[in-house]
Formats: structure tokens, sequence, C-alpha cells
């Protein structure tokens, strides 16, 4: 594969990652079973592939056990964005997604144990006008779902570090498996002990059955595998490019699938620029030497993120 091809490939999978907003709001179940049903998808269908399991025999338990705790955390994460999606709408979920490497700048010092990057920290105080604009932007309704949708950029802060320590520790299809099927476990136990509610195990209707299979084959394993071969050929702070567009992508699709510009005003597009122009300068703001840029990081992360 030619570089120029890489550079297509991952911008289909990030275009194939936006959808997962437009999903989120077009699946009428609520967050928990919607994420519930997404990883026991995503878990099945990645155990039938035997280069998992060899992976997964090969690795030493404390290794799994470091990857099922990630998968705790990437499957809180994904309850908190769907959250946020059915809170408010897809835009406002896939913006809030944008504030990640602000949660980032101030997290991955303290995990890793390096400097605090001044670059980073004032990049996080320049997104707050945006960040006030958006809330400003929104009907008072929706101004929960920005905060749940805060809390989900956080969460997939603390994923991106705690995966970037493991990420060359084990092949990423069979740390994704082992992820989402940690995940998957957790909601089953957080489901079993939520009688009663809406909350329970739901079986889906056939709108939301083909959705929730669009979801978990069109928007995690296609673009996962795609993502694979791509992300070999690129540079980090290409990658990294490429993935900033996902809310970019989400937003767009929310506009023309859902028609969301008619619930947000001028304010809250206005703060999205801000945001978004952030948060695309950001790999260019603190861009690494090509001795230091490993991809991997980056397929790691993305592989199993709010798409």
């Amino acid at each position: 594969m030619t570089p120029r091809n890489a550079h297509v490939q991952i911008h289909i999978c990030v275009v194939l990652w936006g959808f997962t907003a437009v999903f989120g709001k077009l699946i009428t179940l609520p967050a928990l079973p919607l994420v519930w049903w997404r990883m026991i998808l995503v878990s099945v269908i990645l155990a039938m592939v035997p280069r998992v399991w060899r992976s997964v025999r090969a690795m030493p338990v404390k290794l799994i056990a470091a990857y099922a705790g990630a998968g705790v955390i990437v499957s809180l994460h994904w309850l908190t964005f769907y959250g946020s999606i059915k809170l408010s709408n897809a835009s406002v979920g896939a913006t809030c997604m944008a504030l990640g490497p602000v949660f980032l700048a101030f997290i991955e010092p303290v995990i890793i144990k390096r400097r605090f990057d001044v670059r980073e920290v004032l990049l996080g105080a320049a997104m707050i006008p945006g960040v006030i604009l958006v809330v400003g932007g929104v009907p008072a309704g929706m101004r929960l779902g920005i905060a749940v949708g805060a809390l989900s950029a956080f969460l997939v802060a603390i994923f991106g570090t705690w995966n970037k320590l493991l990420v060359d520790r084990a092949d990423p299809i069979a740390v994704t498996a082992i992820e989402l099927t940690a995940g998957a476990l957790l909601l089953t136990i957080v489901t079993a002990l939520l009688p009663g509610s809406d909350t329970g195990f739901i079986i889906p209707g056939t709108r939301d059955a083909i959705y929730l299979l669009a979801l978990a084959i069109g928007c995690t394993i296609i673009p996962f595998t795609l993502a694979l071969v791509a992300l070999r050929q690129l540079s980090a702070f290409a990658a990294q490019l490429a993935v900033n567009l996902e809310p970019v992508y989400a937003i767009i699709l929310a506009t023309l699938l859902l028609g969301e510009h008619h619930d947000l005003n001028s304010r809250f597009y206005a703060g999205v620029a801000i945001i978004l122009g952030l948060v695309l300068i950001y790999p260019r703001l603190v861009r690494r030497s090509p001795a230091s840029a490993h991809p991997e990081e980056l397929q790691a992360v993305e592989s199993v993120r709010d798409h």
C-alpha cells in the first residue's frame, strides 16, 4: 500500500467512526443495553477469529488483567458517550469527544510520570471560550448531555493513556477482544443488578438490531481492520490529524441525516469551530520527531474509542 492510499483508507475509517454518533441517536435502546449489545456482538465476532485465541493464549495472566481493566474503562466511556447523545443529540456528543486532548494534557503526565507540556495546557485553556459558546448554544434541556459527554471525554483520556502503556505488548486485535469482552461482562453484571427497569436485558426490535449490527461491523470491525493496515504506512502525526477529524465528520453526518442543526444555534457552531480548530492544530503543536512516532499507539486507542 502506498502512503497516498493509506491516507485515503484512514479517512474512510474516520468517516465510518463518525457514524457511531448517528447510530447512537437512531437506535432507540437506552444507553446501557445499546453499549451492552455492541460489545457482545463485537466480542462474539472476534471470538471466531483463530488469531485472537492464539494471541490470548500466549499472554501472561497479568497482562490480560491489565487489558481487562482498560476494557472496564472503555465500557464506561461508551456508556457515557451514548448517554450524552441520548440526553442531547449526536452533534453535542461528538463535540464533547473533541475535549479528549484537553483532559489528556493533564492525565497523561500524571499516569506516565512525565512533565506537563505547556503547549498542551495552553491548548486546553484556549478551548474554554469554545466550551462556553457550546453550552450557551444548546437548549437548557441538553446541557446535562454536555456534562455527561465531558465525563466521557475524561474517561477516554484515561483509557488512551492506559492503552498507550500497554499497546506494544500484544496483537491489537486480541487486545480489542479482551477489552470488549471485559467491558461486556461488567455491563452484564450492572444490568443484572437493575431488574425491572428500562436498563434491563432488552431484546432489540428489527430496526435496532440492523443498526446494532451496522454499528458493530461497519463502525468497529471493518474500520479497525482497515486501520491496522493503513496506520502502518502513516506517521503518528498524519494519523492523529486524521482521527481528530472524527467529530467534524460526525457533526456533518448528524446535520445531513438527522437535521440536528434545527435544534442548535449559531453560538453552538461558533464554539464547535473554536474547539475543532484547536483539536486539528494540536498534532502540529505537539508534533514529535519521526523516531518517537508510533502509529500503533493510535490504532489501539482508536479501535475501541467512541466509534
